[in-house]
């Protein structure tokens, strides 16, 4: 009990709330763009859409390698975001083995709140844990397209398909397909909010005020982009 309240003493009050606000924005927004994307179409969603659209036209041919060289294409994107989240995450173990270094440095930051190097390691600790979060979601991400590419790689010839005795089976190969690719899709987009809110948590070391207000202007940024950006509308045009 009294290790946590030194632990709760570490930071001043101003300093919990925002972080407090901060998680509470992050994890709120994530459960609020998943119910909001079943009543106005977002980007992933949409997206997801035309995965399925696209799995089910790749069971009527037999000559798959676009498909292929499309999924592979696809899991570049978090293979970049997984190497430089890598490079950021040591740099921040550095900035935290520097110590008084790194408080000399923050302290000459215009506007910049003063700090103790204790404080300023706990806020370089959170920083590292969101980019951590986002390495893990990019690495699985990765992951989840290997796997919708074996699912491409193992979908049978339109032939067979037109000769089984189920008709749902290429259906059902499609939508399996399409949902993995969704996922990975979903995963990559979690570890983007990440990087995306992670500006938000440097504003940390100004002031907690900033902090807060970079929290918001980050959520509503995020959230005009998937659901009320122009491609969202490109891509629920009808065809």
């Amino acid at each position: 009990m009294d290790f946590l309240l030194r632990v709760i003493r570490v930071l001043p009050l101003a300093d919990w709330l925002a972080l407090l606000a901060f998680f509470s924005g992050w994890i709120g927004y994530v459960h609020f763009a998943k119910a909001r994307a079943q009543r106005r179409p977002s980007v992933l969603a949409s997206t997801n859409r035309i995965r399925l659209d696209w799995m089910r036209e790749a069971t009527y041919r037999d000559n798959r390698i676009v498909d292929a060289a499309v999924s592979q294409s696809m899991a570049s994107s978090p293979s970049f975001f997984a190497s430089t989240t890598i490079f950021i995450i040591g740099g921040l173990i550095a900035a935290i083995g520097a110590g008084e270094k790194t408080a000399e440095m923050v302290h000459d930051l215009p506007f910049a709140t003063p700090t103790s190097p204790l404080v300023l390691d706990l806020k370089l600790l959170v920083l590292t844990g969101i980019f951590v979060h986002a390495f893990f979601r990019f690495t699985w991400s990765m992951r989840q397209y290997s796997f919708g590419a074996l699912l491409i790689g193992a979908t049978p010839s339109a032939k067979d398909f037109d000769a089984a005795s189920d008709p749902t089976l290429r259906l059902r190969h499609a939508d399996r397909a399409g949902r993995v690719l969704g996922l990975a899709a979903e995963t990559f987009n979690d570890g983007l909010r990440a990087v995306y809110l992670s500006f938000a948590a440097v504003l940390w070391f100004l002031s907690p005020l900033a902090f807060v207000v970079g929290t918001a202007v980050v959520i509503a940024v995020l959230y005009r982009r998937e659901f009320h950006s122009e491609v969202v509308a490109l891509l629920n045009e009808p065809v």
